[in-house]
């Protein structure tokens, strides 16, 4: 009986064995089958995608899933967007539902092949597009960590696979924004092991800029957006930018996302009239991504041509409209100027009861409003006027506004600091260097202990002109006199602007 016993057990056990090799065989076959396609509905999928035609980029990637239910890429192309959703809009139900699905796509990339470039790089990707869309929603420290993954991945990536150009597209943006961290985020670096270095990031976003290779096609609107944007911060070489985009041809009609990035550096370059004529000229499809970004983007350019009503109606529509806390102080200051520039002082100090209300103090820009609304006082009229037209680009207006007079026709010091240094930085536009060095060295001279700007940036424009000019030792100088001032509004982005600087002159 016992035999019997033992008998039917060993079968048994025998039969339990095979059954979990038959399962083990099916996991394996199943792991190896699953492939990184960019196949041509992948490549059309991420094109669309990428264009901010969103709705026709998924539709594309879910006929990608039928054709081949093994193929992870429309994982990937889906993370993009969420993330253009996400990034722009700042939705929070749209994050709550949203943010999760990043976690879904790594979980699935997991499943391919570590032997494909796209493993890691894949990965990397939806990382850094997470961490992104972290900072957004005020997860800074959850942000860091994927950062740091996303680092390491591709970093891993690029030993691995050294031949694979799209690697350079993440990993020199990343160098480069690590070379430039603020002094006081240099703990935070090291914590997480990345060392950074702008003349390797730029000279690497460079290949993939410049290469034949089929990927390096594939992701070339990509790349050149990265490109242009640190072009434009860090290099700090904005005529190189729009050559770029004038040189390899970029639609801006019918790219969305071009087009922002056009329109947003153009507007940060006082090309005011190019920046309406993008905006305004772009493809008004309902197939593109709805966002109120556009209405801001446009009432900063009526603004700057000092068009206050139309002005008002965008910012308005962006307050309204907009889900997100970044640049919502901004916008609600830029409001109450176009207000109190119509005279209409009533409804100016009540919108900047809003900028104390909505918003967050994420960006430089809204913290600074945050501090002109509690501080009660409004701008001096005519240097406001000067302010928005010179930030326009119409230089000869702003000029004619403060020709005649000197710092002591204001009575207030922080007029008097600013009237030298708006004269500075007009002078400074209209190429006029020397006067634009003197009303600049005025201004650090008023300034140089104050809480405004004002005189900090005058020292960073006197960096830029001598580095124009080919003097590096004395555009060191003024970078480093910026870097040494301190409690004054825009440390941060000032201290990387002129951090940038010192490395392109001395070759960092």
């Amino acid at each position: 009986m016992s035999f019997f016993i033992f008998g039917a057990m060993k079968v048994f056990a025998q039969k339990l064995i095979c059954f979990f090799l038959f399962c083990f065989c099916i996991l394996i076959s199943s792991y190896a089958d699953k492939v990184y396609n960019f196949d041509a509905t992948c490549q059309q999928a991420y094109k669309e995608i990428t264009s901010l035609r969103l709705a026709n980029g998924q539709k594309l990637t879910a006929l990608a899933r039928q054709q081949n239910p093994d193929n992870l890429i429309p994982a990937f192309l889906d993370s993009y967007a969420d993330f253009f959703v996400l990034f722009f809009n700042e939705d929070p139900a749209e994050f709550k539902i949203r943010k999760p699905h990043f976690d879904e796509y790594l979980n699935s990339l997991e499943d391919g092949p570590d032997s494909s470039p796209f493993y890691n790089y894949c990965r990397s990707v939806v990382l850094i597009q997470e961490a992104c869309v972290e900072i957004k929603f005020g997860e800074r420290w959850a942000a860091g960590w994927d950062f740091r993954k996303a680092f390491s991945l591709i970093k891993d990536n690029r030993k691995k696979f050294p031949s694979f150009v799209p690697n350079n597209m993440i990993y020199g943006p990343m160098l480069v924004v690590a070379g430039t961290i603020p002094d006081g985020y240099k703990w935070l670096a090291g914590l997480f092991g990345i060392k950074g270095s702008i003349s390797n990031g730029m000279a690497l976003m460079q290949t993939v800029i410049n290469s034949n290779d089929v990927y390096a096609k594939l992701f070339s609107t990509e790349a050149i957006f990265y490109y242009s944007y640190i072009m434009f911060y860090i290099q700090n070489q904005p005529e190189q930018v729009f050559q770029l985009i004038n040189q390899k041809k970029l639609d801006l009609v019918n790219n969305h996302l071009m087009a922002y990035m056009a329109a947003n550096l153009a507007i940060n370059n006082k090309m005011n009239e190019y920046a309406r004529s993008i905006i305004q000229n772009r493809n008004n499809s309902s197939a593109y991504m709805q966002t109120p970004i556009w209405n801001f983007e446009l009432a900063y350019v009526q603004l700057r041509h000092l068009e206050l009503a139309d002005a008002t109606k965008n910012f308005e529509y962006f307050i309204s409209h907009f889900k997100g806390k970044f640049y919502v102080k901004d916008a609600c200051e830029k409001l109450s100027w176009c207000y109190y520039l119509q005279g209409n002082i009533t409804a100016a100090n009540n919108i900047r009861q809003l900028v104390l209300k909505k918003g967050s103090t994420e960006t430089d820009a809204d913290k600074q409003a945050y501090k002109d609304a509690k501080s009660g006082e409004w701008p001096n009229i005519i240097l406001l006027k000067a302010r928005v037209l010179n930030d326009g680009g119409y230089n000869e207006q702003a000029i004619t506004l403060l020709q005649n007079k000197n710092a002591n026709d204001f009575t207030d010091a922080a007029d008097q600091l600013e009237f030298t240094y708006r004269t500075g930085r007009i002078y400074d536009d209209m190429h006029k260097d020397d006067a634009a060095i003197k009303s600049y060295l005025s201004a650090i001279s008023l300034g140089e202990n104050s809480t405004e700007y004002y005189a900090s940036r005058a020292a960073l424009q006197i960096g830029m002109i001598y580095e124009k000019q080919g003097n590096k030792t004395m555009a060191i100088q003024y970078y480093k006199k910026c870097l040494a001032m301190q409690d004054h509004d825009y440390k941060d982005s000032m201290d990387q602007k002129a951090k940038s600087g010192i490395a392109r002159c001395s070759g960092g």
